[in-house]
Formats: structure tokens, C-alpha cells, sequence
């Protein structure tokens, strides 16, 4: 029996294999300004997912948040730091560990999930900005709040890392 794919169907695996390659580049890079910008491509490509799921402000705050400000944050620390970019400095040889574990992981959320949901369609319901501010303004109020003091933390000891020398 052959299903035929609509178009969101076609988008979401479109979005969803750039993700999964540009994830592969971002694992295997050994230039760190290369791996965040391809973390750029995994991360837009997640906001595109929401977008075509229908998860509009959901997709728009994942690239705004994400794209926007995580992954110039995770280059500005970078630059600042004077760290080593590419080449040896940044392999340790643990590879193939590496690709076991990561391997193991992959197997195992594959299981769980194809467990927990198998082949049945999930039918989204429409959800509003409203709902979704009352609920992060209610309920998620100090994760919010304490992802944004981490992330000041890491640029201020970026900042006093690289005004040692």
C-alpha cells in the first residue's frame, strides 16, 4: 500500500534530513567557528520543522532565540577567548567511542519513540500566543530566568578569560 505525502509532509522530512546532516557537521567539525555555523543550519532547520507543524511563534522564537542569539553568543565567547579553532587541538582520539554511544542513544529514543507511537498519525490542535505566554509566564517563569542568568555568566567569564593576557 502506497501513501501519498502532502506537502508539509514533504517539507518536514525536507527540514528534518538538513538537520540531520548538518548535525552530522556539527559532530564532526574540527573547526569550531565551522561547527557553530552549521549549528546554525541544525537549528534553523528545527524552527522550520515547528513552522510547518504549525507551531508558528514556537518555530519563530526557535530561530529568533536560537539562531539569533545562542549561536552568536556561542561565536562572540569563541572570539573572545582566543580559543584554538581547528586542527589537533580540539580531537582527543575518542571517535569511535564517540560514535558508539551516539549510535546507542540514536537506537534507543528510535525504540522509545516508534514504541510509545508506532504508526499513528498525530492530529495537532491549534494553539494560541496567549496560551503559550500564560504558560511560560506561569509555569516556566524560572527556567526562563535561569537560562538567562547562565548565559550571562558565560559571557562574563568569556570576558575575563580573554582579558587575562
Amino acid at each position: 500500500m502506497i501513501l501519498a505525502a502532502t506537502g508539509p509532509e514533504i517539507a518536514f522530512w525536507g527540514f528534518a534530513v538538513v538537520a540531520g546532516i548538518a548535525g552530522f557537521f556539527v559532530v564532526g567539525s574540527r573547526n569550531v567557528v565551522h561547527a557553530a555555523l552549521y549549528l546554525v543550519g541544525v537549528l534553523g532547520s528545527v524552527g522550520a520543522i515547528y513552522i510547518v507543524l504549525g507551531a508558528e511563534f514556537v518555530g519563530w522564537v526557535q530561530i529568533l532565540i536560537y539562531v539569533g542569539a545562542i549561536v552568536v553568543l556561542l561565536l562572540f565567547g569563541i572570539m573572545l577567548t582566543k580559543a584554538p579553532i581547528g586542527g589537533v587541538a580540539l580531537d582527543n582520539n575518542q571517535r569511535p567511542v564517540a560514535f558508539i554511544v551516539a549510535a546507542t542513544t540514536f537506537g534507543g529514543l528510535t525504540w522509545i519513540i516508534w514504541r510509545t507511537f508506532g504508526g499513528t498519525r498525530i492530529r495537532l490542535s491549534p494553539t494560541r500566543t496567549a496560551q503559550i505566554g500564560n504558560s511560560l509566564f506561569t509555569h516556566f517563569v524560572l527556567p526562563f530566568e535561569a537560562v538567562s542568568v547562565l548565559l550571562l555568566a558565560a559571557l562574563v567569564g568569556a570576558i575575563v578569560l580573554a582579558r587575562r593576557d
